[in-house]
């Protein structure tokens, strides 16, 4: 047995902080992994929200949580919009209330690479997504650095998390330390 994949890790904290009945957030969609994940883990009593700028990645989500969850659109919202928009979308008697919020930066695998999380928007995003936590509630951001402009989001998104309160929230990084320069790599952030 070894060590777990950087998204599998992801997943294992995920798993930990969202439980049945909770609110959760995929705050950009992809492929539909991590959204799949939260509704599995809140079921039908709770509420998931997904954001993706592109269609693709809705389209592909919903295919995937209706292959696994048949009920999916009965408390799974996907929005095709920028993650950075969140909070206007949700409810405001949810904001304050969620689990956990799922970030993978970069580009949608299997598409063009022009696509891809930009600095601004993602700062943006992270700031809102720890205002809509709630005590205990955990962020998880994979950071992938190989593609154009992903070393300097990753930076950024570094820089914002070493400035957090330690008074206020915990962030973990989780990275294999002998991998090519550019592998992917966590932070989670825990708001106390």
């Amino acid at each position: 047995m070894g060590f777990v994949s950087v998204l599998s890790f992801a997943h294992q904290l995920l798993s930990q902080r969202v439980h049945f009945g909770d609110k959760a957030i995929d705050a950009t969609l992809g492929n539909g992994n991590d959204v799949l994940l939260l509704a599995k883990l809140t079921g039908n009593r709770g509420r998931v929200y997904g954001f993706d700028i592109q269609q693709q990645a809705l389209d592909q989500s919903w295919m995937r949580l209706r292959n696994e969850i048949p009920d999916a659109s009965s408390f799974v919202q996907l929005h095709l919009c920028t993650h950075a928009s969140m909070e206007a979308v949700i409810p405001a008697a949810d904001q304050g209330t969620i689990a956990a919020v799922a970030f993978n930066l970069g580009y949608l695998p299997g598409a063009e690479q022009d696509t891809i999380t930009q600095e601004a928007s993602t700062i943006s995003a992270l700031e809102a997504s720890l205002r809509m936590l709630r005590k205990g509630g955990i962020t998880t951001i994979v950071l992938y650095t190989g593609h154009k402009g992903g070393f300097e989001e990753a930076q950024a998104v570094e820089s914002w998390a070493m400035q957090l309160s330690a008074a206020d929230y915990q962030v973990l990084r989780y990275q294999f330390a002998n991998r090519a320069k550019h592998a992917p790599y966590l932070l989670a952030v825990e708001k106390r």
